[in-house]
């Protein structure tokens, strides 16, 4: 009978054994676990530094010893089977496992081909930690994509974060290192170990496509099943494919859910209080979508989210992912979107993140001059780089996909858009046929836009693009970049510096109010007054209002009534809609006004008010994209700075007419003709003493007089209150 004892091991190789020792094996299934040396036997090779013994486990009771050949290394040999698991006596404990070098490779030709060619769409299922059954075998499969390493190990809780534990296995052809490890459950804390080309031991690294974090500071990735939850929002989401939202109402409340929550300094914030304060004050106020500053993990909460380095794991500040899907599945039911400001133009130098992840320029610019942002300090995504588009692009896709989420906010459009962003003359690299302009980002957005439409039907994109860059919301096959919306920041610091001068002075300066109508439907546009507006030194938006509390107030109200009554779709960040008396600070506690506070409850009052006229009348957001929806009344009167146009929806019975005063002096018997005959009711007045105002008005409703005027062949005498907005529709409308 032919025993293990017959056959002899073949030598030890000490460069082998060193290469283990130090934690810079590049190729450990060459020489760990079962390897044939003759026709019959396999010897076994398990590297255990610290354990005390280690034997062949061949059935429930069967244990063959394994020899303790070098220091942590054993070797034994099996006949005429290869099934075996390994029995290790550490010091105080027993462990029994299945051996991690004795199965096959994990990700299939499909995975590497499609990860190469940047079109691996699924990603996050197939690569990073990955709870799996290999063989009948629980365990976590790990992949990490690091083509330039001499090695990678994963390091954990579960190995005493000993590098030499579990070395990966390169996939040459993609440059990607994986192993699966038996045993290894959800829960469980690791980073990657890597050693670079060069020798170097790099930080340790978090893994690029983790789905969960712990919570910062601390920096490590954390195993997490496979996301399962019974989703309720079916009805929602059959709905949010069959139309378009360019003729329907957007009105966007942003919010940085922490701040918001938080009532105190020691107040942790979550997801679960979110569902159960945030999202009745969405519906109580009317919003169609919250927009959420980005909660993909970040280091450095004074970021806002906007220096991610985990692009698929929800924030564990404010819970696990499980949590933000409750969060998104009760905004659904209570008929709120979801939007989320997502990151793909740089990301932050930190030792644990991307930088140099494989000790080269990996995911980021080898030249500073295209991977450097001088003005926030991070590192740009090379995204003429396939694995890297790809990578990017599996994010997008996982949030709109996973998390049911409604649209990603593009964060920083514009500096991805232009070699030259922010950068002096010398500083940057033409593109190759000599021009500013990046030719591998135009690209990104047009298959990012095509992948997204074509995937996740009935989800919008909207790009935060500060420039006159031509076709951003243009379909991708008439040449633009495909995107459904676009920021409209010109408008915003138009409006912002218009209200900010002093009421005696506004009659000098009415193109600021008038030019945004001449390019407002060049693009589909939405209209932010958003945390960018009221942080760095900037001040609230009621700080930027000229005079005393009261004119303040109602400049706010005017600014805001008249936001709502322009075309484009609405996003006003948190704060705004009460009158926040300071600058934001994302530590502070959320300054809720208090109940007897007038002017604020007031504010609050109207933005309400707004949402609802916004959502109820068609002639506010129907034709949002179209000339049709909009004509001047009156724009040049300098005189008394008084502002007048027509908003329609293609059925002229139900136009309405807006009417705006911009001075501190109510206007009496002001004329303004009116395209139909009858009765009209005033059914907003920002001076509403509802609001805070003094209740200057027209007693809610006047009848038109056959005097010509405007062009039209009747008018209303109207009496306009000081800083007020009026909004009149037929009374049989």
């Amino acid at each position: 009978m032919i025993q293990a004892s017959d056959f002899a091991p073949p030598p030890l190789s000490g460069e082998d054994l060193a290469a283990l020792n130090e934690a810079r094996h590049g190729d450990p299934f060459s020489f760990l676990g079962p390897h044939r040396i003759a026709d019959r036997a396999f010897v076994v090779r398990a590297y255990l530094p610290g354990a005390n013994a280690v034997d062949l486990q061949l059935g429930d009771d069967e244990l063959a010893p394994m020899s303790h050949r070098a220091d942590g290394l054993f070797e034994g040999v099996l006949v005429d089977r290869t099934d075996y698991k390994l029995r290790i006596s550490w010091p105080g404990a027993i462990q029994r496992t299945a051996d991690p070098y004795s199965f096959p490779e994990i990700l299939t030709d499909v995975d590497l081909h499609l990860f190469n060619e940047g079109r691996h769409f699924d990603l996050a299922e197939r690569f990073g930690a990955n709870p799996a059954s290999i063989r009948g075998v629980d365990g976590v499969s790990f992949a990490v994509w690091a083509p330039n390493a001499k090695s990678v190990s994963v390091i954990a809780d579960f190995n005493g974060w000993d590098a030499r534990r579990h070395p990966m296995r390169l996939l040459h052809g993609a440059g990607v290192w994986e192993l699966f490890i038996p045993g290894v459950a959800p829960g469980a804390v690791y980073k990657y170990a890597i050693v670079a080309a060069d020798g170097r031991r790099l930080p340790w690294k978090a893994d690029p496509l983790a789905r969960r974090t712990e919570t910062p500071p601390r920096t490590a990735s954390v195993v997490t099943p496979k996301l399962e939850f019974a989703w309720t929002d079916g009805e929602w989401m059959a709905a949010r494919q069959s139309g378009a939202l360019q003729a329907k109402p957007l009105s966007i409340y942003e919010v940085h859910v922490g701040a918001w929550l938080r009532t105190n300094h020691d107040h942790i914030p979550s997801w679960d209080e979110a569902c159960e304060r945030l999202v009745p004050y969405l519906t109580h106020m009317g919003f169609t979508h919250v927009e959420l500053m980005p909660v993909m993990e970040h280091p450095f909460g004074g970021s806002w989210g906007y220096q991610p380095l985990s692009l698929f794991a929800p924030t564990s500040r404010l819970g696990p992912p499980e949590a933000f899907v409750r969060f998104v599945d009760a905004c659904h039911k209570a008929g709120i979107g979801v939007l989320l400001d997502w990151v793909p133009a740089h990301f932050p130098s930190d030792d644990h993140g991307l930088a140099q992840f494989d000790g080269t320029a990996l995911y980021e610019h080898q030249d500073p001059r295209e991977g450097f942002h001088h003005d926030w300090n991070t590192l740009i995504y090379n995204i003429g780089r396939r694995e890297v588009r790809g990578f990017l692009l599996a994010s997008a896709l996982w949030w709109l996909e996973k998390f049911h989420l409604d649209g990603l906010r593009v964060d920083a459009v514009a500096s991805m858009l232009y070699r030259d962003y922010s950068r002096p003359h010398d500083q940057w690299i033409p593109n190759m046929y000599g021009g500013r302009e990046n030719l591998e980002a135009i690209s990104f957005f047009r298959e990012l836009n095509d992948v997204i439409a074509a995937r996740c039907p009935g989800a919008i994109t909207i790009a935060e693009e500060s420039t006159a860059w031509p076709g951003v919301t243009r379909p991708t096959e008439h040449g633009g970049l495909g995107f459904d919306f676009k920021w409209n920041m010109g408008w915003m610091h138009d409006t912002l510096r218009f209200f900010a001068r002093d009421p005696v002075h506004r009659s000098y300066h009415l193109d600021d109010v008038t030019f945004g109508l001449i390019y407002a439907f060049s693009e589909q546009f939405i209209l932010p007054l958003s945390h960018d507006e009221v942080v760095h030194g900037k001040g609230s938006l009621l700080s930027r209002m000229p005079g005393d509390d009261w004119r303040r107030f109602a400049n706010l109200r005017l600014c805001l009534a008249l936001m709502w009554g322009h075309p484009g779709k609405k996003l006003l960040f948190m704060g705004g809609e009460f009158g926040q008396q300071d600058e934001w600070n994302v530590d502070a506690a959320f300054p809720w006004p208090h109940p007897d506070d007038r002017y604020r409850q007031g504010c609050s009052t109207l933005v309400r008010d707004l949402n609802g006229l916004y959502r109820s009348q068609p002639a506010l957001h129907v034709l949002d994209r179209s000339p049709q929806g909009f004509a001047w009344i009156i724009a040049d009167d300098a005189r008394n700075t008084v502002f007048a146009f027509r908003r329609s929806s293609g059925d002229a019975a139900r136009d309405i007419i807006v009417i705006a005063n911009m001075t501190t002096e109510p206007r009496h018997d002001y004329r303004v003709g009116v395209p139909r005959v009858g009765r009209w009711r005033e059914i907003l007045n920002t001076d509403s003493d509802r609001y805070g105002g003094s209740n200057v008005g027209n007693l809610g409703e006047i009848s038109t007089e056959s005097i010509p005027s405007h062009g039209e062949q009747q008018s209303l005498s109207l009496t306009l209150p000081p800083l007020g907005a009026l909004m009149f529709v037929r009374r049989d409308a």
